[in-house]
Order: C-alpha cells, then sequence, then structure tokens
C-alpha cells in the first residue's frame, strides 16, 4: 500500500469515483465536502458507453443496472416532432459499451453507497493550498498533504488557489433540467428536438416512470430570464410539449467552460468540472470525471514516495490531455451545428446524422 498522504477535495461524482479508483489501488484518500450534507442539482443523466465502461472498471456495474435505464437508441426531430434522423445507439458505440440514462440522485448514491458515507467529511471547506500541498480548512486547520485532487467542480476552491487564471468562462446558453413522466417516451430511446435561436429539447426516460427533461437556448446573460421560460419553448410539438407541462420546478443552469487540465502544479491534480468544465452537447460530464478518476489512481498507484508525486501529476496531465481535448473541440462542433439554418439542418441530419454521430465518439471507443 502507498505511503502518500492523499486529499480530496468535493464529495460529488468526480470526487466519490476519485475515492472509490483509489480505494481499489490500495490508496486511503481524506474526502471532504464544503457542504454540510450530500446535495445534488440537477435532475437526469444521460451515461454514454465510456462512461458505463468506466463505472464498470470501478466494480459498479451491477449497482448501476439496478438504478439505471438502457437506452438503446438516439433519434433527432425538429421542433414540430417530425423524425430527422434515428439509429441504434450500438452503431456508436459498438463493443465500446451500453447507454444508460438515470436520475442524477441515483448515480450519487450509487458512489456514496460504495465509497461510505461515513468516509466523507461534510461541512469542510477549502480555504488555501499552497505549493508544497499544505491545505488550510474553513476552521483554519491545517494539514500538508502529499497530492491534492481538486474534484470541487465548477467553482472550485483548488483551482483557485492552484490556477487562479482558470476562471469559467460562459458559454452562451442557458437551460432548464426536470424530471417527468415517461409514458409518452418510448422507454429505451434518447431524442432530441432542434429549433432555432439554439433551442434545444432533450428527453430520455431513467426508469421508475420518469424521464430526464433538459430544455436549453442561446442568453447573452447567465442568469435565470424572467417570467415563465416555456413560453420560449411554446413553439415545439410532441413530446416536448407534452413534458413542458411538469416544469414547474425546472433547476437553471447556465453553460459555462473551464480549460484547465493542463496546468502544472507539483502537489495539485484537477478531475471533472474542475478542469474541464464544458458544455453537455456530447453527455461527457460525468464520463470524463469518472475516466480522469481511473487515469489518476492508476499514476498514484506507481509513486510510492512524495518526490514521485510530480512525474506521476504530469504522467496524468499528460494521458488526459488529448482525450479532453477532444471532447472540448467536439462540443464547440456540436454547439455550432444547433446554429444551422433549419433547412440545411434538416437536410444534414437526415442523411449524415448517423455519421456525424460516430466521428462526434470516436476517439472515446478505447479506454482512456
Amino acid at each position: 500500500m502507498t505511503a502518500l498522504r492523499v486529499l480530496i477535495a468535493g464529495a460529488g461524482i468526480a470526487g466519490l469515483a476519485a475515492k472509490r479508483a483509489l480505494s481499489l489501488r490500495g490508496i486511503d484518500a481524506d474526502l471532504v465536502e464544503r457542504d454540510p450534507a450530500p446535495r445534488i442539482t440537477g435532475a437526469g443523466l444521460y451515461l454514454p458507453g465510456n462512461a458505463v465502461r468506466a463505472l464498470r472498471d470501478l466494480g459498479l456495474s451491477g449497482r448501476l443496472a439496478e438504478r439505471s435505464q438502457p437506452v438503446l437508441r438516439q433519434q433527432l426531430k425538429d421542433e414540430r416532432g417530425r423524425l430527422l434522423a434515428e439509429f441504434p445507439v450500438s452503431t456508436i458505440w459498438g463493443e465500446a459499451g451500453h447507454c444508460v440514462a438515470m436520475r442524477r440522485t441515483d448515480l450519487h448514491s450509487l458512489l456514496l453507497d460504495a465509497v461510505g458515507e461515513s468516509q466523507v467529511r461534510f461541512a469542510t471547506g477549502v480555504r488555501e493550498v499552497t505549493q508544497d500541498g499544505t491545505v488550510t480548512f474553513g476552521d483554519g486547520t491545517s494539514t500538508r498533504y502529499d497530492v491534492v485532487i481538486g474534484a470541487d467542480g465548477l467553482h472550485s476552491a483548488v483551482r483557485n488557489q492552484a490556477f487562479p487564471e482558470a476562471q469559467p468562462r460562459f458559454l452562451g446558453q442557458v437551460c432548464w433540467r426536470f424530471l417527468a413522466p415517461s409514458a409518452s417516451l418510448a422507454a429505451d430511446t434518447w431524442t432530441v428536438m432542434l429549433g432555432d435561436k439554439g433551442r434545444t429539447f432533450l428527453s430520455v426516460p431513467v426508469g421508475r416512470g420518469l424521464a430526464y427533461c433538459s430544455a436549453a437556448m442561446d442568453s447573452a446573460d447567465p442568469r435565470r430570464p424572467a417570467g415563465d421560460w416555456r413560453a420560449m419553448f411554446a413553439g415545439f410539438g410532441s413530446p416536448a410539449s407534452d413534458l413542458l407541462a411538469y416544469a414547474d420546478d425546472a433547476h437553471f443552469a447556465p453553460f459555462f467552460e473551464v480549460d484547465a487540465f493542463e496546468g502544472a502544479h507539483p502537489h495539485v491534480a484537477l478531475i471533472g468540472d474542475a478542469g474541464h468544465a464544458c458544455s453537455p452537447s456530447m453527455s461527457q460530464g460525468s464520463a470524463m470525471a469518472v475516466e480522469d478518476a481511473i487515469v489518476l489512481a492508476d499514476k498514484l498507484a506507481g509513486a510510492r514516495h512524495r518526490a514521485d508525486v510530480p512525474a506521476s501529476l504530469a504522467a496524468y496531465r499528460l494521458r488526459r490531455a488529448d482525450r479532453l481535448r477532444f471532447v472540448l473541440d467536439q462540443n464547440h462542433r456540436r454547439d455550432r451545428a444547433r446554429h444551422l439554418p433549419a433547412v440545411v439542418r434538416r437536410v444534414v441530419f437526415r442523411h449524415f446524422a448517423k455519421e456525424i454521430f460516430r466521428a462526434n465518439h470516436k476517439d472515446l471507443l478505447t479506454r482512456p
């Protein structure tokens, strides 16, 4: 067992995955969370093949199958509900893995159960991180760690200390996420409806009679607009028009991007949104977070002493850089495609949707 002293800041999906991955490799990391109790934002998740594969590599495939809904097909429609394209997800992911959807609370609780809630020190935030890995917590106490893992999300305190120049950039998009009854939807199908002004409406069943829905649109302002936002999707046909009736308590979220995953620090590593928050166009947020955790754990497992840590973290950054850059680039391409004129978009997706989706995911078919 390695004698490294490791801190994970943040007990969301990334931090819990890191705790699990490290423990499987004999590394007992401290895990702290600034909130006083588990707090989940958002509504649901679509987990593509590489996300499911990564969770399987953490030994969680059985629990995942119990709490998720298989997704076998993807379809694209225009805002009136006319079909543009439909194909099996297996034509995209092949042998890499199947795809599922689930409530976000279920994925978080799955990981928390695997780690053990008693392993998380809640109400413990990070105030300062120095160059030598000394962490000062919110209560004023300090401890020196060999490795500090920033898994504390978009507004990461660890990133702000180690890489203060890497600040979130608003992407000009906002969304509302909610759960709704899934009776009107095919049980195994991911559906996105494409409108003008960057408006999209995603729906996918997550099991237990529910569907995860996300309505996104362009916005010059990251703040929640006044009034009933659903009026901006009034021209959308079924299934959006049916599902919007259940969106009274939708969770509002602006989209930001963070590009800090190549920043070098001798004792700090960033994983998940702390290092590379991005648009959800590719549904890769959770996938990249769990992959980060596994690759970082692999690299740290080879470090026997504190002096080995900088090289291990450099190897982690090198291993992840191309894959993360690919995902960011594909997100940008997908987001640009949302702004094609409706006539052009209809032709492109009717004839080339499957090929476009394959290209979007081609570098994710192999293990990270």
